[in-house]
C-alpha cells in the first residue's frame, strides 16, 4: 500500500505518515500537492513531500488523510525545492517551512484560485415558472441569477439576501449552473513602457549592460552613492527582460517604502504590477500571488516573505537597499530574504542585483572574493553633487530639547532659503524615560529589563519591547515625589521644540506613531514634495530610499549612539544609518549639508566616515574583522533559550553544551561561547540566555547544529524553555 509522507505546520523536526483518502490515485500526486488531514485534534493542512511504499508505522496506527486539495501543486518545483533548502539551512521544521511559503488563505486550505472564481448564472432556458409557487425561497435565488446572466458569487448571493445553499438544490433542477471566471486581465501591450527613460551616465550605463549581458545565473553587488540613481538602472534592466516576455522580482525593506517603489514602476512601465506586503488582506495577497505565478503580472514589488512568491517566466530579482536588518526574519522562521534570493536565482538560473549605497561587510567580502560581480556608481545623478559635513561638537556647548545654538541658526538659515530641512533622530516618543529628580527612581517597564518611553500624544508610559503601557505616574514609585522630569530627547519632544522655536514654518513628524494609519506615510510625503519651507523630524523610516529634492540641510541627533554598541556591527549599522540619512541632503539642483550633533567628533570611526566615506570605514572594518575571526571570516549559529523563571534557560544550554562537548563524535574546528544571559536578560516576563557556535568550516557547523537538534529534541528538559536556532544571526546580543 502507497502512503503518503506529509510535512506538517508543527514544532516538530519530522514528516508524518497519512493513508490515502478513498478513491485516491497517488500515480497522479506530485510532491509539493496540499493535503488536508487530520493532526491531533485539529484539521491542518499539509505539503506532501513524497508517496512511499514502506513506513515505520504501524498500518492500523495511520490514519486516512481527509482530502485532496490540489490536482497540481501551488509551488513551482524551483520554489519547492529552496523551501527544503531553507528548512535544511535554517534549523527550522519542514512542515512550517512549506506553510510559510505559500500565502496564507493556501495555509488555510483554501481553493487555490481567484476570488470569486466560481461563479452561478440560471441555466439555459432556466424561468421562475419551472418552480412551484410554495418554493418562494429558491424562486427569488432563481430571479437573482436571471438578474445577472454573466454570473454572481456566493458571497454576492449572501450580500442580496439569498441562501447560497438552496444553489445545489437549482442545480439537481438543472435550473442553476456554476461556472469558472478568472477576471480580466490587460493584455500584454507592444510597448511595455509608459514613458521614455532617463538618459544613463557612462557608470549607469555599464551597469545596466553588463545585468542585461546576463543569461544564467549571476550574482551583482549594485554599489552606489545615494542619489546616484539605482532605481534608474533596475528600471532599465528591467526594461530589457520584460520586452523578452519575463519577469521581475524586486524586494523593497520596509512597507513605507512599497507606495513610493511602486508609483515609479507604474509610471514608468505600461505592464501589469502586483504588490506584496503584510498590510494587504489574505485575499489580495491570494490573488497578486496568482497572477504572478500565472505570468500576468510580470513586476513583482514586495518585502521580505515576496521572496516566495512563484513566477511563470522568471527573469531577474533585485533586492533594494541589501544591507538592511528587515530582510532577516527575526521569529519564528528566521531566514534571511536578501540570502534566499542569491539561493533562489540559483535555482531560477537568472541574474540577480544587489542595490545599496552601503554594503554589508559580508556583501563586501563577496564582492571582493569575486563571488559576486561588482558594480560601482560614485557619480549622483544630474547636477547633484555629494552633500558638505560638518561635525559639531557639542560637548561645551548648552543644548536645549537636545538642540544646539549653532544648529538652530542653520536650521533658521535654510528655512530663510525657501528649501527644507530634515532632523533624523532615532528615538520615538518624548523621552527615553521618566525620572525622579529628588531619588533617581527611573520608570522602568515590569516585564523587561528596559526603560519605559514617555510619550506626550496621547500621555503614557510605553515599552517598546514588549508593548505595554502604563498610564504615566503622578508621583515616585520610589520615594513619593512628585518631582518627575523627562529624561533624554524622542522625536516627539523635537517636535514641540521645533513648534516653539520656527512657529512660521510646518513642523512633520514621521515614525511608527504618526505613520500607523493607512497611506499616512504617503500623506507625509506629499506634504514635503511640494516644496513648500517646512521641518522634517523622524527615525530611521526616514533614511531609506526616499527622495526629499528641496531637502538641502540633514541634522543628526544622537550620532553616537551606536559607536559603543556590545554588538560587533554596531559600528557598521551607525555608519549605514549615517550615510543613508545624509544622502536625503542635496538630491537635485541644491547643494546639501549634513550637520551631526556629537559628543566624538575625534572618534576615528565618525571622523573616517566624513573625510573618506564608506569605502574606506568598512575596508577597516573587514580587516578588524578578520583579525578577531568574526563573520563573515567566521560562521555563525546562536541557540536562544528563555523560560518564566531565572536561571532556568542559562541551566538548560549550559547542560547542552556538556552533553555535546562530550560527544566523541563532534565535528572538529566548533568554538562554544557561553551560555550567558541576554544583555536584556528580561523581555516580555521571559528570563533569556544564549549560545554562541562557531566554526570556519559551513559544513561543519550544520552537522553539529543537526546533533543539536536531535539531542534538544529527546531531552525532556527542553519542556521547560522555549529554544530557537538563529543561523547567520545579525543580532549577536
Amino acid at each position: 500500500m502507497p502512503y503518503l509522507r506529509l510535512a506538517i505546520p508543527s514544532p516538530l523536526r519530522r514528516l508524518f505518515d497519512y493513508l490515502p483518502p478513498d478513491g485516491c490515485d497517488t500515480d497522479s500526486l506530485s510532491p509539493g500537492t496540499r493535503i488536508q488531514v487530520s493532526f491531533g485534534r485539529r484539521e491542518v493542512t499539509g505539503v506532501l513531500m513524497e508517496v512511499s511504499d514502506t513506513t515505520e508505522v504501524p498500518a492500523n496506527k495511520l490514519k486516512p488523510a481527509l482530502s485532496i486539495l490540489d490536482q497540481t501543486p501551488p509551488l513551482p518545483d524551483t520554489l519547492f525545492r529552496l523551501a527544503r533548502w531553507s528548512a535544511s539551512y535554517y534549523q527550522h521544521p519542514l512542515g512550517e517551512v512549506m506553510s510559510q511559503a505559500l500565502p496564507v488563505l493556501l495555509r488555510k486550505g483554501e481553493p487555490c484560485e481567484y476570488a470569486h472564481q466560481h461563479l452561478w448564472r440560471a441555466a439555459q432556458g432556466a424561468s421562475i415558472d419551472q418552480l412551484s409557487k410554495s418554493a418562494g425561497r429558491q424562486r427569488e435565488l432563481l430571479q437573482l441569477l436571471l438578474e445577472h446572466p454573466k454570473g454572481i458569487s456566493t458571497d454576492a448571493i449572501r450580500a442580496e439576501g439569498g441562501q447560497p445553499p438552496l444553489l445545489k438544490k437549482l442545480e439537481e433542477k438543472q435550473l442553476a449552473e456554476s461556472f469558472e471566471h478568472k477576471p480580466d486581465h490587460p493584455s500584454h501591450q507592444d510597448d511595455p513602457l509608459h514613458e521614455a527613460p532617463l538618459t544613463l551616465n557612462p557608470e549607469q550605463h555599464h551597469a545596466v549592460e553588463q545585468i542585461n549581458s546576463s543569461q544564467s545565473f549571476a550574482p551583482y553587488l549594485l554599489q552606489g552613492v545615494t542619489g546616484s540613481g539605482k532605481t534608474e538602472v533596475y528600471l532599465q534592466a528591467i526594461e530589457a527582460y520584460i520586452r523578452k516576455g519575463r519577469q521581475a522580482l524586486v524586494l523593497v525593506p520596509e512597507i513605507g517604502l512599497t507606495p513610493q517603489t511602486v508609483a515609479r514602476f507604474k509610471a514608468r512601465f505600461n505592464v501589469p504590477v502586483v504588490v506584496m506586503h503584510s498590510n494587504m488582506t489574505d485575499r489580495q495577497r491570494l490573488d497578486a500571488w496568482l497572477q504572478a505565478r500565472e505570468g500576468v503580472a510580470r513586476i513583482i514589488i514586495g518585502t521580505r516573505s515576496a521572496i516566495f512568491t512563484p513566477m511563470k517566466q522568471p527573469g531577474i530579482i533585485f533586492i533594494d537597499e541589501e544591507h538592511d536588518a528587515s530582510f532577516k526574519q527575526q521569529e519564528g522562521f528566521r531566514y534571511s530574504a536578501r540570502d534566499l534570493a542569491v539561493m533562489r536565482a540559483h535555482h531560477e538560473n537568472i541574474p540577480v542585483v544587489l542595490g545599496t549605497a552601503t554594503p554589508s561587510i559580508e556583501t563586501l567580502h563577496n564582492a571582493r572574493q569575486k563571488r559576486y560581480q561588482w558594480l560601482q556608481l560614485n557619480q549622483r545623478a544630474g547636477n547633484a553633487r555629494p552633500p558638505e559635513f560638518e561635525l559639531l561638537d557639542i560637548r561645551q556647548l548648552p543644548l536645549q530639547d537636545g538642540l544646539s545654538q549653532p544648529l538652530v541658526q542653520q536650521i533658521r538659515h535654510h528655512l530663510q532659503q525657501g528649501t527644507q530641512v530634515l532632523l533624523f533622530l532615532n528615538r520615538r516618543g518624548f523621552a527615553p524615560t521618566l525620572m525622579c529628580h529628588d531619588c533617581g527612581w527611573l520608570a522602568d517597564c515590569r516585564r523587561c529589563d528596559a526603560h519605559m518611553t514617555l510619550h506626550r500624544k496621547p500621555l503614557h508610559l510605553h515599552c517598546h519591547h514588549c508593548d505595554s503601557q502604563r498610564p504615566v505616574p503622578m508621583q515616585c514609585d520610589s520615594c513619593g515625589s512628585t518631582e518627575l522630569k523627562p529624561v533624554g530627547e524622542g522625536t516627539e519632544r523635537t517636535e514641540e521644540a521645533l513648534i516653539k522655536l520656527f512657529p512660521e514654518f510646518p513642523v512633520i513628524r514621521a515614525d511608527r506613531d504618526t505613520t500607523q494609519r493607512k497611506h499616512a506615510m504617503q500623506q507625509i510625503m506629499d506634504k514635503v514634495n511640494q516644496g513648500d519651507p517646512c521641518i522634517l523630524v523622524g527615525t530611521q523610516m526616514l533614511a531609506k530610499g526616499h527622495h526629499f529634492p528641496k531637502v538641502t540641510l540633514v541634522a543628526i541627533l544622537g550620532a553616537d549612539s551606536g559607536l559603543f554598541s556590545a554588538d560587533f556591527r554596531g559600528m557598521e549599522r551607525t555608519a549605514q544609518l549615517i550615510l543613508q540619512v545624509a544622502g536625503r541632503a542635496g538630491r537635485a539642483d541644491h547643494p546639501g549639508k549634513v550637520i551631526m550633533q556629537t559628543y566624538h567628533a575625534d572618534h576615528p570611526t565618525i571622523t573616517s566616515l566624513v573625510q573618506e566615506g564608506y569605502q574606506a570605514f568598512a575596508e577597516q572594518e573587514l580587516n578588524q574583522r578578520q583579525g578577531a575571526q568574526l563573520p563573515p571570516f567566521i560562521h555563525c549559529a546562536l541557540l536562544r533559550a528563555e523560560a518564566n523563571q531565572p536561571a532556568i534557560a542559562e541551566q538548560f544550554l549550559g547542560q547542552l553544551r556538556l552533553l555535546l562537548q562530550e560527544d566523541i563524535l563532534q565535528p572538529q574546528g566548533i568554538q562554544w561561547l557561553g551560555p550567558f544571559p541576554s544583555p536584556m536578560e528580561k523581555r516580555a516576563g521571559q528570563f533569556r540566555a544564549q549560545l554562541v557556535l562557531q566554526s570556519p568550516d559551513r559544513k561543519a557547523l550544520h552537522q553539529q547544529l543537526q546533533n543539536l537538534t536531535h539531542q534538544i529534541e529527546s531531552d525532556p528538559n527542553s519542556r521547560r524553555v522555549r529554544w530557537s536556532i538563529d543561523v547567520d544571526p545579525i543580532d549577536m546580543f
